[in-house]
């Protein structure tokens, strides 16, 4: 892509008004966690969270202090959307974020990763140039125009994301339209949409009809004669989807990314009701262009080749779970299943039986009969807590999973002891089990 594309002048009206629609959603969802009880469930009332691997220091979050944590998102959020203190909002935003974001995955949603990688890119962007308090106070000189790259980089994040969404979705149970038969089950009794829950054709269309919006729908907000149907189409796609499958404010997300999509002209004059003629203006010195190739280069490596980690492990990640994170696998696949653990002890040589749903959150516990990652941690845990009263522990899980209402399978080798052995990130691990089937 030639230099003079990417760092040439471009409206900044657009990126002006992403910032503040996207700062007021930070607000909603910091504050919005507290209010709804999330943080309580998740945090305040846990003795431990399930992090990802690596992050157990943020176990420091586990309580009321989570509180603040939340609070503080919420107040970062309203000075992103005002522009005050813009630099240390965005950062501050996206370490706490990123903090929430790591500190557990009972509770996961795609779009807590996909805040986290658009706060980033927002710290790199100036944002907070026009529309802001801090152009109002003199903190930063105003301007209008911005290099393309910083609203380029938004929309190029959004076409590999609905790209992998759409790949993650081409296999059986999706294309056979099971996924989503098992997502309506329980809605034959809503106005509407239950004339039509329990039909083969709606399974059908919404299987096949995802597929097609993920391919198409950012190709089609970029070129300008598709545009407005294709804004037309994602407003109906995603107030459904958050009314049904109630997935947070990832919907709402998606359509205030649209704004990054229409004329600037036609920004100005929806919500800031002027217009400017840019082409006599001049992109003020902001980053060092080689600074700028150097971040965004591995910035968006990684994000082409994380998703591929599905393809490099054997069996079904559906199933494994094994790179399904991180790949923008978005309510694929439907699970549920039972486990326990064996804790044989060195001191008496005796096993002792531990039931999960005794002894923790029920969500939590229900997650580890399907999640080997989770139930690999909570071995761990088990092997500290006889350690920390001196005993040594051998510790077996006996985990049977169901997949898109598939019949119980073994998931975990239960003659394995997962007290003895290490996490793999990078390979597969051995002790989890392969589906037959898949």
């Amino acid at each position: 892509m030639r230099k003079g594309f990417l760092f040439a002048p471009a409206d900044i009206a657009p990126l002006a008004i992403f910032r503040i629609l996207m700062g007021l959603l930070m607000a909603a969802e910091g504050f919005g966690a507290i209010l709804t009880g999330w943080v309580r469930q998740n945090y305040v009332e846990r003795d431990f969270t399930f992090n990802f691997m690596g992050f157990d220091f943020l176990q420091m979050l586990v309580g009321p202090q989570a509180y603040v944590l939340f609070a503080l998102l919420g107040v970062f959020g309203l000075c992103i959307a005002l522009g005050f203190r813009y630099k240390f909002a965005i950062i501050g935003f996206t370490i706490l974020w990123a903090c929430a974001y790591f500190g557990q995955k009972t509770s996961y949603n795609n779009h807590y990763y996909l805040l986290l990688l658009v706060c980033f890119l927002f710290i790199l962007v100036p944002a907070h140039r026009y529309a802001s308090a801090d152009v109002k106070s003199g903190r930063v000189q105003q301007s209008q125009v911005t290099p393309y790259w910083t609203i380029w980089v938004f929309k190029f994040l959004l076409l590999i994301v609905y790209f992998y969404a759409a790949i993650a979705k081409i296999y059986p149970d999706w294309i056979e339209g099971k996924a989503v038969e098992i997502f309506l089950t329980g809605k034959k009794d809503w106005p509407l949409l239950g004339m039509v829950a329990d039909k083969t054709w709606f399974f059908l269309l919404l299987s096949y009809g995802g597929i097609v919006f993920d391919l198409l729908v950012i190709p089609a907000l970029w070129f300008k004669p598709t545009r407005k149907i294709a804004f037309v189409i994602s407003i109906f796609f995603h107030l459904f989807n958050s009314v049904v499958f109630h997935i947070g404010i990832f919907p709402y997300m998606m359509l205030i990314t649209s704004v990054l999509f229409f004329e600037p002209a036609f920004i100005r004059k929806m919500f800031f009701r002027n217009s400017i003629d840019i082409s006599h203006l001049k992109v003020a010195n902001y980053l060092n262009n080689k600074l700028v190739y150097s971040l965004l280069i591995p910035f968006f490596a990684g994000m082409i080749l994380l998703p591929l980690r599905p393809f490099y492990f054997p069996g079904s990640s559906h199933w494994t779970e094994e790179g399904h994170r991180l790949s923008w696998h978005m309510m694929l696949r439907s699970k549920y299943g039972t486990i326990y653990y064996e804790v044989k002890r060195s001191d008496t040589g005796k096993t002792e039986r531990i039931n999960p749903e005794d002894r923790m959150w029920n969500k939590s516990a229900r997650k580890l009969a399907t999640r080997p990652d989770m139930a690999w941690q909570y071995a761990q845990r088990l092997k500290r807590e006889y350690n920390d009263i001196g005993v040594e522990v051998e510790v077996y899980a006996f985990a049977n999973a169901s997949l898109n209402g598939r019949e119980l399978k073994p998931l975990i080798d239960s003659k394995t002891d997962l007290a003895a052995v290490k996490w793999r990130t990078f390979s597969h691990n051995e002790w989890i089990l392969l589906h037959p089937d898949l």
